[in-house]
């Protein structure tokens, strides 16, 4: 909007300033008039290219923070994953998950199919099919987590914040309370230093290849889901968890 707006009075200058000159510019003023006519043009062509570049240089710069609050994200969310599957329920503070990847296990199990013998009545048998789990070994949680900057996941890249983290219950069924957490952080402080318009446009975003709303997210307090508010062109192949398993 800015940028037409900005074409739209360069046009009606450039219109006023060619009347002025025709009809009340001496003619041996005229070249000096030029002159600052090409130097004013100059600056609006200036203007009118920024107006263009700066949301091309605000997509770019922001896609880039965005991506490495993003990994962070995925971190938090595989590491919560791992801790549910040993503890049934999510960590409800970094401390608590990071010493599960330092210190923790997870059990090994290994599913077979068993033959069992349902009896029918009146002395009729039938063998059926079912399924076993059983407990293999343990494994430590760190395997997971190697080579992975788990210790830092907290910190929010580019700013000197740290994802805001909580937890909590959903009735997924009637009588069935499900576990869920959201870690998640304010946009505002992910673009701090960028054009203060376009931010506020971001925070307003709405489309489906944007990342709606105010807040980078993973998880949910409202429904039950380990998946991220960032649209599928973030994931860069990663398999992207979209409700629990």
């Amino acid at each position: 909007m800015n940028l037409i707006l900005t074409i739209v009075a360069a046009v009606i200058v450039a219109i006023l300033l060619a009347f002025v000159i025709v009809k009340f510019i001496p003619l041996k003023l005229r070249g000096l008039v030029s002159v600052l006519l090409l130097l004013a043009a100059g600056y609006l062509v200036y203007l009118i290219y920024n107006g263009v570049m700066e949301p091309i240089k605000f997509n770019k710069e922001k896609k880039v923070r965005y991506a490495k609050v993003i990994d962070q994200l995925k971190l938090i969310r595989d590491a919560q994953i791992k801790f549910k599957d040993a503890k049934g329920v999510f960590a409800k503070d970094k401390g608590s998950l990071i010493n599960f990847i330092e210190n923790d296990s997870l059990v090994i199990t290994e599913t077979i199919n068993v033959e069992k013998e349902l009896v029918l009545g009146g002395g009729i048998t039938k063998k059926i099919s079912v399924k076993q789990i059983d407990t293999t070994g343990f494994e430590p949680a760190l395997k997971y987590f190697t080579n992975r900057p788990y210790k830092e996941m907290f910190k929010v890249p580019g700013t000197e914040k740290e994802f805001e983290m909580s937890t909590g219950e959903i009735e997924k069924i009637t009588g069935l309370f499900v576990p869920v957490f959201e870690a998640k952080t304010d946009k505002k402080e992910i673009l701090k230093g960028l054009p203060f318009h376009l931010i506020k446009q971001e925070l307003e975003a709405i489309e489906a290849d944007q990342i709606k709303g105010e807040f980078v997210s993973v998880g949910s307090l409202e429904e039950v889901s380990t998946g991220g508010n960032w649209p599928p062109s973030y994931d860069n192949g990663d398999e992207k968890t979209d409700s629990e398993k």
